[in-house]
């Protein structure tokens, strides 16, 4: 399917305006013809005829046209102006329906600022060739078209010698399309490289001056800023080679009207008043070569743009999305049978490797290991974030892949170990998996997390505004409203990724202690660096390098005197003695 067809299966909706635009546009093209006929009227008659009488009739019959043809013209302006406006937004609507379909996978290896790109843009593009290119190809056709036939009933070798230098501008526009469109595809991908840059540095401005790093950042920016300037030279480069000649091409129909016509004039073949209203054509035949060049720019614009929206909406999820009006609310039996997992772009380098295990509702399973063994990995298939490779993760006894995705997820609450919190209030981010959570729920769940004391505390209490990315809140307090949201979901499973690294240990003992009457009957997952966060968990997995080396209770666990009991001992500062 070509990009036209494409973005038609958007348009067509509005078929309906389209076709009362293009009405408007042929009865604009029909009545541009009468003005230059009648002024060579007014030349053969009112001046050469000796008939001024005729002057007012022509002149008002003049002004009509030209006012009705302002109204037709703004008509069909509005409507293709529309008909872009909603395409648009019927294009962004699918564009962001698709990225919260698509996985981690995607946003593993798309930048940030390539998404941004395609949601502005090049969605911007796509409504400039709809709102206006469209418009502006159909009237030079219909002008171009329109002034060659009219021209020919009054001298038809005149015509053909003003139509003699179109397959010239056709050349040239052909060369001048072959050499844009790659030049452009290139200006979207600078522009991409240059928003990811800008959107990260925003992101991380606060490690920039901690670092005292902004030379190095506006350096960094410059060669970006740059390569961007040099692609889009190139662009000017090739206008500057095509664009004169075309103009020059057009502007060459005047030189050949005037000395041709006068010969016409001279020689008896036409009158001067037919030479008056051939000339006022001429603008029908020129402007569309002088517009030509830009024409071709903005659909070539217009392609790059469709290339990178369509790829998008065309990636498929590993994790397809599927869509069921009931499932069972999940018990929280887990079970893991010898899963393997490798991520795609990697397949040589395993994250996880013959992990095993099983957990029933109402227990709490600690993981440990050092950075990068295979801990969030591990939990992210329990939410089925990503599938296993090999092996097969069990929920209720029922494989994960055989649950509706997104009803599966409603089921579990995760505490990442990237915190995130939205721009609104803390009662709406700590309520954002269960928006019907009244306000005395939503403050219960803020005092299990310890959150409600320095919640209250604030300005407008739960009715604060929590900046971008909870910026103005410390990390243990993001934290907290953190784990606040999970609890409030009331989950079947309960997710805690190194959820308390950032609080201090009297805190993280009170939050455990609440936890542990809210969480009687789920099944609960607590990744941490602290023995003392997972000690009184019914089974501790130790993970080095993806693999389970040693799982068990903690007292199983320190009578084994192995890694666990190493960092144990590291932990509490013992090096000697029992330890308990």
């Amino acid at each position: 399917m070509s990009n036209y067809q494409w973005i038609w299966q958007y348009a067509k909706k509005y078929s309906s305006k389209a076709i009362l635009a293009i009405i408007f546009l042929v009865v604009n093209a029909i009545l541009i013809v009468i003005n230059p006929l009648i002024t060579g009227e007014i030349v053969d008659k009112v001046i050469d005829g000796n008939q001024p009488g005729l002057l007012v009739p022509f002149l008002a019959l003049m002004i009509g046209i030209t006012l009705f043809r302002t109204i037709i013209r703004y008509l069909y302006q509005m409507l293709f102006e529309r008909i872009g406006q909603n395409t648009l937004y019927e294009l962004r609507q699918d564009m962001y329906k698709k990225l919260q379909e698509l996985d981690f996978d995607f946003f593993n290896h798309t930048r940030v600022g390539d998404i941004m790109a395609r949601m502005t843009g090049d969605t911007d593009a796509i409504r400039h060739f709809v709102s206006w290119v469209v418009y502006n190809i159909l009237e030079c056709v219909l002008w171009f078209v329109t002034a060659v036939v009219v021209m020919a009933t009054i001298n038809w070798q005149l015509m053909l010698a003003l139509v003699a230098v179109t397959p010239f501008i056709f050349i040239l526009t052909q060369r001048m399309s072959k050499e844009a469109h790659p030049v452009f595809f290139e200006i979207r991908e600078s522009f991409s490289r240059l928003n990811s840059m800008v959107e990260e540095n925003i992101g991380g401005n606060r490690v920039v001056k901690a670092f005292a790093r902004e030379e190095f950042e506006i350096e960094k920016f410059n060669e970006h800023n740059e390569d961007y300037k040099k692609r889009n030279m190139e662009s000017a480069k090739i206008s500057r080679k095509y664009l004169p000649w075309l103009d020059g091409l057009a502007g060459s129909l005047n030189l050949i009207a005037l000395i041709l016509g006068g010969l016409f004039v001279i020689q008896g073949k036409m009158t001067l008043g037919d030479l008056i209203a051939f000339n006022g054509f001429l603008w029908m035949l020129n402007q569309p070569m002088r517009m030509s060049g830009w024409l071709i720019n903005d659909v070539q614009r217009f392609s790059a743009a469709c290339i990178k929206i369509r790829q998008m909406l065309n990636t498929e999820p590993q994790i397809p999305v599927v869509l069921k009006e009931h499932e069972d609310k999940v018990k929280g039996f887990v079970e893991f049978k010898h899963v393997s997992f490798h991520f795609s772009d990697d397949p040589h380098t395993q994250v996880l490797k013959d992990v095993s295990f099983k957990i029933s509702p109402g227990q709490t399973i600690g993981i440990l290991g050092e950075t990068g063994s295979g801990k969030t990995t591990l939990v992210n298939l329990v939410g089925r974030f990503y599938d296993p490779t090999q092996g097969e993760v069990l929920i209720d006894g029922k494989n994960v892949k055989d649950y509706p995705v997104r009803q599966l997820r409603e089921n579990i609450s995760m505490v990442m170990q990237d915190v995130f919190l939205f721009s609104n209030t803390i009662e709406d981010n700590i309520a954002f998996g269960n928006p019907f959570a009244d306000e005395s729920y939503v403050q219960r769940m803020a005092q299990i997390a310890d959150a409600h004391e320095f919640i209250s505390r604030m300005p407008e209490g739960y009715a604060t505004i929590v900046g971008e990315r909870g910026v103005g809140l410390s990390g243990g307090q993001k934290q907290r409203i953190s784990l606040a949201r999970a609890l409030t979901k009331d989950p079947s499973i309960l997710i805690l990724d190194d959820t308390t690294s950032a609080v201090d240990m009297e805190t993280e003992s009170k939050i455990q202690r609440e936890l542990t009457a809210l969480t009687e009957a789920k099944t609960t997952f607590i990744i941490a660096h602290r023995i003392s966060s997972v000690r009184e968990a019914d089974l501790i997995l130790m993970m080095e390098k993806g693999q389970v080396v040693e799982q068990g209770t903690h007292k199983e666990l320190v009578e084994k005197k192995g890694l666990y009991y190493e960092v144990y001992q590291k932990q509490l500062g013992l090096e000697n003695g029992e330890v308990n």
